[in-house]
């Protein structure tokens, strides 16, 4: 089959390398998100200010965020790297890490009580940076150690290699980690919370909403979000208050709402005709990013994103608001889910005057620019499906929900230029995927699948799941164009088709009917 070549970025800029960095992070975190999301609730209901106070129940607190979470993300980290060798390796290593840190803070606690018996000791190090770090590096060296002796190790001996090199390897790791690592992950969490916290006590945390607000139109938040405030988040909620700030800096959906409501009354042409049912899918699913292109269409309305930012940023300030764990996807769903049990109000309030605000200034500005936005829209000018293709140029890949609203926006499907589909191979097994085999991919292969079972065909597996469990099983891969190269260094026997619509591809047809005629007999 054929596919179109991907418009890509410049491979080694630093925007790119930034993105790609955040996508490894949240690659780690998000499909450990629903152990923190048991961890919240644990500490929702069972500590000594939860909704039913447990003394026994409580105990799994502690142990949990200390030991499991960071353990779960080293087991992860090490799979994306070097699959399930690395997952083990990396999670030897990262209790090294754990340890170690643990020893530093109890050799610091002993020497301040001799110096200082009335100072107050200093807590646990939760060590999720320390995972990040520690179970990429142990998998990376362990493959490349494996390397070295491939296919040197004699018959009948490759098992007992196998299990005592990972295990020596994981030993060593585990040494480097207690030490160095541990020392060193210490002193950058002790810097971080120092500056977060100069941050709230001088009373300018709303400014964090500068740099957050188009971080997120331009696809690097992740590296802000994942590699700091969701450590640092979870440190604070593991504390005394047992809630964080931190979790709604980037996850609030009021600024993003406020902004596709402005479209909705006031845009013009496609961007207002999608405006609606993006938001939500923003509001309700969680999903930020289909409202990136309208805030591309005019840069200036990322002021508004910012302002509306900052304001939800200053309500929770004065209301001492926080979140018990982060909140993924940034569903307003799951943020009230994760609201510490006396912050509704304050948090609830912010979500809706962080749209209120976007929404007045989106407005002004969309109103200010009506004759030109109308005149460019006659003249033929595509500037909703411009910014939609900038957006997925700043995400450095395609996505489902941004082509499914640029279809109404063009006059045919077959703008979007894709190949055909044609292949004499069976399909049995179709798998969308992407960066983190969630989202996108899942709406993706729910319509796949649906299309499937319209047509009467049986035995047909549609699934989906990130680019980096590519196995080699799979018969029929569907990628957004930008991410087909990937998937096939994971697979390159099977079938690649490139889309530029999850959501409303022509090529599904196609691959409906090729599936179709096999099970006929008539491919």
């Amino acid at each position: 089959m054929t596919t179109t070549s991907p418009a890509t970025s410049q491979p080694g800029s630093v925007r790119v390398l930034v993105q790609r960095f955040g996508t490894f992070l949240s690659g780690m975190i998000m499909p450990n998100i629903p152990a923190l999301i048991a961890w919240g609730i644990f500490t929702a209901f069972f500590i000594p200010v939860g909704w039913t106070p447990n003394a026994d129940l409580s105990t799994i607190v502690g142990p949990m965020i200390h030991y499991l979470l960071p353990i779960l993300i080293a087991y992860t980290g090490g799979h994306m790297v070097y699959g399930l060798r690395g997952a083990v390796v990396g999670s030897i290593a990262t209790f090294g890490v754990i340890a170690g840190s643990d020893n530093l803070i109890a050799l610091f606690n002993t020497e301040l009580a001799k110096t200082n018996p009335d100072a107050a000791p200093l807590g646990q190090i939760h060590m999720f940076i320390g995972a990040m770090i520690m179970a990429p590096l142990a998998a990376y060296t362990m493959k490349w150690l494996d390397g070295l002796w491939a296919g040197k190790v004699k018959a009948g001996f490759e098992m007992l290699v196998n299990m005592f090199s990972a295990g020596i390897w994981g030993f060593v790791m585990a040494i480097f980690g207690f030490y160095p690592i541990a020392w060193l992950v210490n002193g950058l969490m002790n810097l971080l919370s120092t500056a977060v916290n100069w941050l709230v006590s001088n009373h300018l945390l709303p400014l964090t909403s500068i740099l957050i607000e188009p971080a997120k139109v331009f696809f690097l938040n992740n590296a802000i979000n994942h590699g700091v405030l969701t450590p640092l988040g979870l440190e604070q909620a593991a504390g005394p208050q047992h809630k964080s700030i931190l979790f709604l800096l980037e996850a609030n959906p009021g600024p993003g709402v406020g902004l596709l409501l402005a479209f909705t009354l006031f845009g013009i042409g496609a961007a207002r005709a999608s405006a609606p049912g993006a938001a939500v899918i923003q509001f309700i699913g969680g999903i930020h990013e289909v409202y990136f292109p309208y805030a591309l269409m005019k840069p200036t309305l990322i002021l508004a994103l910012i302002a509306g930012g900052m304001t939800g940023v200053t309500t929770n300030v004065l209301f001492n608001d926080g979140l018990r764990a982060p909140a993924a996807p940034g569903s307003i769903i799951a943020v009230i889910a994760q609201t510490y049990q006396t912050d509704y109000l304050g948090v609830i309030l912010s979500v809706v005057l962080s749209a209120a605000v976007t929404f007045v200034i989106a407005a002004i500005i969309l109103r200010a620019s009506r004759k030109r936005d109308l005149a460019a829209e006659a003249a033929g000018v595509g500037t909703f499906a411009s910014a939609i293709s900038q957006t997925e140029a700043n995400k450095g890949k395609k996505s489902d929900l941004l082509d499914g609203m640029r279809t109404e926006d063009t006059a045919a499907p077959t703008a979007h230029a894709e190949g055909a589909v044609a292949t004499d191979r069976r399909i049995d097994r179709i798998v969308f995927a992407c960066d983190a085999g969630m989202g996108s991919s899942a709406m993706g292969a729910s319509v796949l699948r649906n299309k499937i079972k319209k047509a009467g065909v049986d035995g047909v597996d549609v699934t989906n799941k990130a680019i980096a469990n590519l196995d080699g099983s799979e018969d029929l891969i569907i990628t957004q164009q930008q991410l087909t190269d990937r998937a096939k260094a994971r697979n390159g026997d099977a079938i690649h088709v490139s889309v530029d619509n999850f959501m409303n591809s022509p090529k599904y047809d196609e691959v409906v009917e090729m599936v179709r005629r096999q099970r006929g007999g008539d491919a």
